[in-house]
């Protein structure tokens, strides 16, 4: 006789255990994750990305990961972030494993100096990182683009969080044909299918998993060699080519000046540049492929007040300084963004000269002492220092430490640092013990000042600055103690920044004479005159046919503020500038245009429509912005124009989304 047990199970006991279950994952991930690269080393990924309904930003792929276990663990576990459906196949065979919606946790036992090869296929939506541009409007600049700085890759590729885990990521991806996509890596094949291409890319060093990325969308490429024979894809916009030599001008120049400052060959097989709508950041440096915001799309004459020079640079930089090298954690994020902003200032002094270098310099010791009085200070080791103490105090540390040890051994001191810990992470010690290994000189007290004090230094910041005879120059001008002498330096040899000060100071003395000079200085001119003087007015309306959207937009306003009976004249003129990207000068127009009386009475409606028109979400978020903030202004925000607010409060970049949150509770 079969004897049958029968068990009654109380609900409640199944509930707890079930607690319990969930409890004992997540300890698992939580101590493992603390361990994790002390047990396991991660050295390949090949991944198959695809895309599913674009609408509800559908990713689906595979994965697979080689890894070496360095210590007896009885968990391992993957980064993955709301993922909808997972499956894993360890060592060619398929098994359970526990996923607590963050990550995918393979619960065995795996011995000490063991090889495994775990493959993994998954489905999201992720709703960071990965971002769907322009899908539910149609058009032709849909795109997609990821940001995993501060995001983590793991919303849409099973990866590794901890930057210390560093693997050689190859990437396939598929998706329609009539798109580019541009990932990590040299492109080794393209697979043409029938409605889809797969583009294969291959990468040779290993990264940190945030460094991952792609974009997808409709470009075109120029492509330049380095000395070192590096190639420089730069991508643009089909209907940009005219703005393709502005945008990227010095690129090469900067490329080649770096790799040798540097002293270390750069690190990887080519570098590209992908512009994109509605970035998060100016740029960021992901490895070889830097992507950056379409803002910086310039024509030649927005590159006098806003140009990509500076972003270029910077992101450049970090492929040595982030990228080739990683901070182990925040506390050293100044080894990155110091040394990045540092390098970009080298390139630009090689570009723009030393004047221009120190001038740099010295805005940012200004930046620092504002800080410092609003209570701001951190120490350059401080995980929680703002980006001002971390890209401005780092890159001025830098120049006072160049100084302190000569540049030979500074440069020396850096090579061997790169060299030495090259494909892995480093802490501000590693560093400091190559500067004083160069240097023969003990850095304690430099570290304890301009390291791990809170206490910003100014006094020993401009006494550096002041080596410079240009910042001596414009240091000694002072109009409140020499009010007789400051005319005279407008016709003096003075420097540009000289002059625009004197202007700043003394903006109720301008003379016509004055107007005689260069660009930024006529620009100054147009901005401390909001008042003009009726036997200036010749001269200032001479601004509105200047090569700067500046100061044909500040020039613009002033005039029709201050002479009523020319407005329309003064919307005459301009009526067909559009600005920089954000149109600054056309919604200004606009703007104008529907408050002047009597001005094209029959055009007003029209107008109205293109102003509210530009806060539609089809448009880059800073055009959305001038509108947003006009339309306010005019107490014109209809009801189509609240509906784009409120979609607005959703956008990824905080700084829109909170504007849009501001205006909305004045509605």
């Amino acid at each position: 006789m079969t004897r049958i047990i029968v068990i009654l199970v109380n609900p409640f006991i199944v509930e707890i255990m079930r607690l319990l279950l969930r409890i004992f994952i997540l300890s698992i991930s939580c101590v493992v994750s603390a361990q994790q690269t002390t047990y396991v080393d991660f050295k390949t990924a090949k991944a198959h990305i695809t895309f599913g309904d674009l609408l509800i930003k559908e990713v689906l792929g595979m994965v697979t990961y080689e890894f070496d276990v360095l210590n007896s663990v009885d968990s391992v576990y993957i980064d993955a972030v709301n993922f909808t459906e997972v499956k894993c196949v360890l060592d060619g065979k398929q098994i359970p494993h526990h996923y607590n919606g963050k990550q995918i946790i393979l619960k065995r036992p795996f011995k000490k100096d063991s090889q495994h090869k775990v493959e993994i296929t998954w489905k999201t939506s992720p709703q960071k990182t990965m971002y769907f541009v322009d899908w539910d409007r149609g058009g032709d600049n849909n795109q997609i683009w990821t940001q995993g700085q501060g995001k983590y890759t793991s919303h849409w590729l099973p990866s590794i969080d901890d930057m210390n885990e560093k693997i050689e990521f190859d990437l396939a991806i598929s998706f329609d044909k009539d798109y580019q996509v541009i990932a990590n890596g040299r492109l080794i094949n393209k697979q043409i299918n029938e409605s889809t291409t797969t583009w294969y890319y291959d990468m040779q060093q290993p990264m940190s998993s945030y460094l991952v990325a792609l974009a997808i969308g409709k470009y075109d490429k120029k492509v330049e060699t380095s000395k070192s024979g590096i190639p420089l894809e730069m991508y643009y916009y089909p209907q940009d080519s005219l703005k393709f030599e502005p945008t990227y001008r010095y690129t090469k120049r900067m490329f080649d000046f770096l790799e040798e400052e540097i002293g270390v060959t750069y690190p990887w097989q080519n570098y590209k540049q992908i512009p994109v709508k509605d970035f998060l950041y100016a740029g960021m440096e992901n490895t070889s492929t830097t992507i950056f915001s379409d803002t910086y799309v310039i024509d030649s004459i927005s590159f006098i007040d806003k140009n990509y020079v500076n972003v270029n640079a910077h992101e450049l930089a970090h492929q040595w300084f982030g990228n080739l090298v990683t901070e182990t954690s925040g506390t050293h994020h100044w080894l990155q963004e110091g040394f990045a902003t540092y390098y970009a200032l080298l390139a630009e002094k090689d570009i723009f000269g030393e004047d221009h270098y120190y001038w740099l310099l010295y805005q940012y010791v200004q930046e620092l002492i504002a800080q410092e009085k609003a209570g701001g200070g951190t120490s350059l080791l401080d995980p929680n220092s703002s980006s001002t103490t971390f890209y401005r105090k780092g890159a001025l540390v830098l120049h006072i430490l160049r100084e302190r040890v000569g540049d030979k051994a500074f440069k020396l001191a850096v090579k061997n640092y790169l060299e030495k810990h090259q494909f892995k992470n480093v802490e501000t010690k590693d560093f400091i013990i190559e500067v004083e290994k160069a240097s023969g000189q003990n850095l304690n007290d430099f570290v304890e000042v301009w390291l791990e004090n809170k206490i910003f230094d100014s006094e020993k910041a401009l006494s550096s600055l002041q080596k410079s005879r240009f910042i001596q120059e414009y240091l000694r001008i002072d109009c409140k103690e020499e009010e007789s002498k400051c005319l005279d330096y407008l016709s003096s040899m003075a420097s540009e920044e000289a002059k625009i000060k004197v202007i700043s100071e003394i903006s109720n003395r301008i003379k016509k004479e004055h107007f005689d000079s260069t660009l930024r200085i006529r620009q100054a001119i147009a901005r401390s005159l909001s008042k003009i003087p009726l036997e200036l007015k010749l001269e200032y309306e001479s601004l509105l046919d200047d090569q700067s959207y500046i100061t044909v937009e500040t020039a613009l306003y002033n005039l029709w503020n201050n002479f009523p009976e020319d407005r329309h004249a003064y919307l005459m003129k301009t009526k067909h500038l559009q600005g920089f990207n954000d149109k600054n000068i056309r919604t200004l127009w606009l703007t104008l245009a529907l408050v002047t009386e009597d001005f094209e009475p029959d055009n007003k409606r029209d107008y109205f429509e293109e102003l509210s028109q530009y806060t539609d979400p089809s448009y880059h978020f800073e055009i959305r912005q001038n509108a947003f903030q006009y339309l306010t202004l005019l107490n014109a925000c209809n009801a189509a124009c609240k509906e784009n607010l409120e979609q607005a409060t959703k956008h990824p970049v905080w700084q829109f989304s909170k504007m849009a949150k501001d205006l909305l509770k004045d509605q």
